[in-house]
This record gives C-alpha cells, sequence and structure tokens, in this order.
C-alpha cells in the first residue's frame, strides 16, 4: 500500500468521521420552538448558582433563573467574598422577585484546588430539596430549564448536564468563542455520549441529592482539578451514565479578546489531558487540517491537483457544520467557516500547548492541574 493510498484512506475515514458526527448532534440538538411544561408531579429543586465578578450579561443570565416555569423551586447564590461586585445585582434581583424563595451565601470552603467547587460547598449543604441544580452564574436558562433537565434523567442516569452553547457575540473573537464551544465541542460531548461515553460538563449539573452523598457527597467531587472530570468518574464507578439535555442551554457572550478566548481554551485543554488523557491524545483528529493535508498529498501523488482537493475536502467539513448549526440554532453566519477554518488551524497548536504544561490561570487564581488538594496561595 503507497504513502498516497494511506492519505487518501485517512482523510476519507476522517471525513465521514465528521459527517457521522454533525449528524448525530443534529439530531440530540434539534431547535426548540415549544415549550416543556413541567411534569405533573414536579419534585423540588434547589437551583444552587456560584457566581464571582460581573460577566457579560450578567443580570440577564441571572435574572433568567427567576422566570422559570416550574412550581416549586429555591435559588441560592454563593458567592466568596462578600466585598464582590456582583452582591448588589444579586441583591436587587432577590428583592424584585420575593415570591421565588431565595438566598445569598457568603464563604470559601476550601475542600479542593478549585474556587469554583469551594464556593458551592455551603449552597450544596444549604439546599433544602432533594433535587439540586449547580449552574454557572453565565447560563442564560430558557422559562423550562428545570424540565428540560429532567427529561434527560433516565433509570441509568447519575448526572444530567449540558454543554454551554455561545450566544450573541459582540465581535471576531466572541464568534470564534462560538466556534469552540457549538459546532466543535458540544458536537463532540454529543457524539460521546451516544456511544455511551458521556462526559459532565460543570455549566449545568443536575444531581439527586441522595445519591451524591451517598459516594462521598460535594466533598466527592474534589478529587480531581475539574469537579465535571471529577463527576464523569463518579457516576461511572457506579455503573451510572452522564446524560445530556436535548439542545443545550446557551451562554451569551458579548465582547471577548483573544487572550481571553485562548486562555479559556488552554485551560480547557490542560484539565482534559489531565483527567482523561487518552481521549486528549486523540483530539489531535478533530480537526480539518490533518485530513486537508492528507487529501492534497494523496491528490498529488495520483497527479491531481492538491490544492484543489484539499479545498474540496474543507469546504465538505464547513458544510457539514453550517447544517448543524442552521438545524440546531446555533449561531452561524456568511463569515462562520472561514472563523472555524481558522479554528480548525489553531487546534493542533492549542493540542500542543494543552500537552507542554501544567500551570493556567482562572478568574486570577494561579491554578496548576496536577493539584486536587486545597491550595491556599492563589493569587
Amino acid at each position: 500500500m503507497t504513502l498516497g493510498l494511506c492519505a487518501a484512506i485517512f482523510a476519507l475515514v476522517m471525513t465521514g468521521v465528521q459527517l457521522v458526527s454533525t449528524l448525530i448532534a443534529r439530531f440530540r440538538c434539534p431547535a426548540r420552538r415549544t415549550h416543556l411544561a413541567p411534569p405533573p408531579e414536579a419534585p423540588a429543586i434547589s437551583l444552587v448558582r456560584p457566581v464571582c465578578g460581573v460577566d457579560n450579561f450578567a443580570e440577564e443570565t441571572l435574572r433568567s433563573a427567576y422566570r422559570l416555569d416550574y412550581p416549586t423551586y429555591e435559588m441560592i447564590f454563593c458567592v466568596a467574598d462578600p466585598d464582590d461586585p456582583v452582591v448588589p445585582l444579586i441583591n436587587r434581583l432577590i428583592a424584585a422577585y420575593p415570591h421565588v424563595p431565595s438566598r445569598l451565601l457568603f464563604g470559601d470552603d476550601r475542600i479542593s484546588a478549585n474556587p469554583k467547587l469551594n464556593n458551592c460547598v455551603k449552597g450544596w449543604n444549604a439546599a433544602r430539596h432533594p433535587w439540586i441544580v449547580m449552574a454557572d452564574s453565565n447560563v442564560l436558562m430558557p422559562r423550562d430549564y428545570l424540565q428540560r433537565c429532567l427529561a434527560a434523567w433516565k433509570p441509568n442516569t447519575g448526572l444530567v448536564c449540558s454543554t454551554p452553547i455561545g450566544s450573541q457575540p459582540g465581535n471576531f473573537w466572541a464568534e470564534m468563542e462560538c466556534g469552540f464551544l457549538n459546532t466543535l465541542q458540544a458536537r463532540w460531548q454529543y457524539v460521546g455520549e451516544a456511544v455511551g461515553l458521556g462526559f459532565a460538563q460543570g455549566k449545568t449539573m443536575l444531581w439527586q441529592r441522595d445519591f451524591l452523598n451517598s459516594n462521598g457527597g460535594i466533598e466527592a467531587l474534589g478529587a480531581e482539578i475539574a469537579e465535571d472530570a471529577a463527576s464523569t468518574k463518579l457516576v461511572r464507578r457506579q455503573g451510572r451514565h452522564v446524560h445530556l439535555v436535548d439542545s443545550p442551554f446557551e451562554q451569551p457572550l458579548g465582547i471577548r479578546t483573544a487572550a481571553e478566548v485562548w486562555a479559556r481554551q488552554v485551560r480547557w485543554a490542560r484539565l482534559r489531558r489531565k483527567t482523561f488523557p487518552p481521549f486528549f491524545a486523540l483530539e489531535i483528529l478533530t480537526g480539518c487540517v490533518l485530513p486537508v493535508l492528507a487529501t492534497a498529498y494523496a491528490a498529488w501523488s495520483y497527479d491531481y491537483d492538491g490544492l484543489l482537493a484539499g479545498l474540496l475536502v474543507a469546504a465538505i467539513w464547513m458544510a457539514a457544520e453550517v447544517q448543524l448549526a442552521l438545524a440546531a440554532g446555533w449561531r452561524v453566519t456568511w463569515a462562520s467557516p472561514f472563523i472555524w477554518l481558522l479554528r480548525d488551524l489553531s487546534l493542533p497548536v492549542l493540542h500542543a500547548v494543552g500537552w507542554g504544561a501544567d500551570d493556567f490561570v482562572w478568574r486570577g487564581n494561579a491554578m496548576d492541574v496536577g493539584e486536587s488538594k486545597p491550595s491556599l496561595g492563589v493569587e
């Protein structure tokens, strides 16, 4: 078998994987056009939201939790520092919606090296209801948010999550982040679930309180530097599965800088490499760069136009993602395919950087992927 033939087979296989993966995600992420009513015997739910600083669209995302069409739920805001600038906003929201039981809790319980998890501990312990959702402050919740989480719960479920879908980008770099979040990362999250390898995503996590408490409680999520990685492993050890909601929830982005987008991707890459190294090793295959180069080489080796063949394969890859975004109702413009091509060009570099070091910065905290125990020396 010649090297050119090997390159052609590789390109064909990877392009087939691209097409199948977009079909899987398209099936699992249909655009939502109808409101899901609460179940007849809707269980009471505690909604725990860790908050740190004032994000873009902070008022919209935090307020969305007060507009849920759900009969019985409570709101618990968790803030580590009483002087955090987000506190006045939270107090205004609590005062504006007195019909929703709400509390604002302060404190930093150092059970791990993960600041967000430390911030959540007090909320988990204070929750009154048997079902608990931990949701990041930048998740924009539709009115049927809680019932859509419950609808994904099956008899073999240990945890229900939603990957974030980037929306409302305010500039080019936010468009790039949409490209990372939506047709790349969200797509592969759903493919993983489809083959029985569902991974937790910390943006939204629906737990049965008794299940987590009987398996070490919230403190058990400090076993890894990332609480979603620890959640995945805990659920799998108990013979259960992580399931994802149909049609994931939005994270409005606003203005982003290149440094912010790159730093976030590096952080996630290093966390994935630390917590699931075999799967991270395969990520080098997720973009179109290698298949395009393989196609160009194969075409050249058989005396065809390598440039034209490579461009054709790139167009097929991008067209598949365009169709997914359109079907799911995700952000897509005429420029999206070109932005996604730039994203794919960055993936080999991101993969190398992911292997290259352990440190990263998250919301001002200097962290290391090798940490799982509390660190009192963060900046």
